[in-house]
């Protein structure tokens, strides 16, 4: 099983609003069990346990595995209020959010198929993470260096590079530079019995 690097609770808490009671309330909506859950999202059930009880914050993609598994957003997993189909996000309206070491805006708009981020990765920042899940991704670097990591394909990208793929395809993404990469990140919001497969054990725990 392969999970998100383990931040310690001190600085997790740090860094994100409690989102306990918000998991556990999607979870038992989505009519899964512990267990379940913790096998589409790529944890174990006693990490996902520990999350549940605000024993442990997740990472910030790890928060992007539990919304698309719970079929929402990030914004709504951390209690934040966006307008309610508003079309239009103007710049400097939204505050910056902060997760496992990255730095992320929210520029979609809510009750969307689609969640819209724009992201500040640190360089080194997800360690062995690999994510394998149904749906889509897609980004766009808009400064930095960008290693990105599908399958067994390594690609460099640099500003104005986009990279648009299936994310059933293992998939890992690192900033290359000292001052990380910033970029614009779109993907799918998706429940399927598909993501049982996700992330099994016989992953690899290399990539992204």
């Amino acid at each position: 099983m392969t999970e998100t690097p383990q931040d310690s609770p001190a600085e997790a808490a740090a860094d994100l609003p409690t989102v306990a009671p918000r998991l556990r309330d999607l979870r038992r909506h989505s009519g899964l069990t512990l267990e379940t859950a913790a096998r589409r999202v790529g944890l174990s059930p006693a990490h996902l346990s520990r999350l549940e009880t605000n024993r442990r914050q997740p990472s910030l993609p790890m928060l992007l595995a539990l919304a698309r598994t719970y079929g929402t957003t990030v914004s709504d997993l951390l209690g934040e209020t966006a307008p309610e189909r508003d079309p239009i996000m103007r710049a400097g309206r939204t505050e910056p959010s902060e997760a496992g070491g990255w730095t992320y805006w929210t520029v979609g708009g809510a009750g969307r198929a689609m969640q819209a981020l724009r992201v500040h990765v640190p360089q080194q920042a997800q360690g062995d993470l690999v994510r394998v899940h149904p749906g889509e991704e897609w980004l766009y670097v808009l400064t930095g260096q960008l290693r990105l990591t599908l399958g067994e394909a390594v690609h460099l990208l640099g500003p104005g590079d986009a990279a648009h793929f299936d994310s059933l395809t293992p998939h890992r993404i690192a900033a290359t530079t000292r001052a990380g990469a910033e970029l614009l990140f779109v993907h799918t919001l998706l429940q399927s019995g598909a993501a049982e497969l996700c992330l099994g054990d016989d992953i690899p725990r290399r990539g992204l």
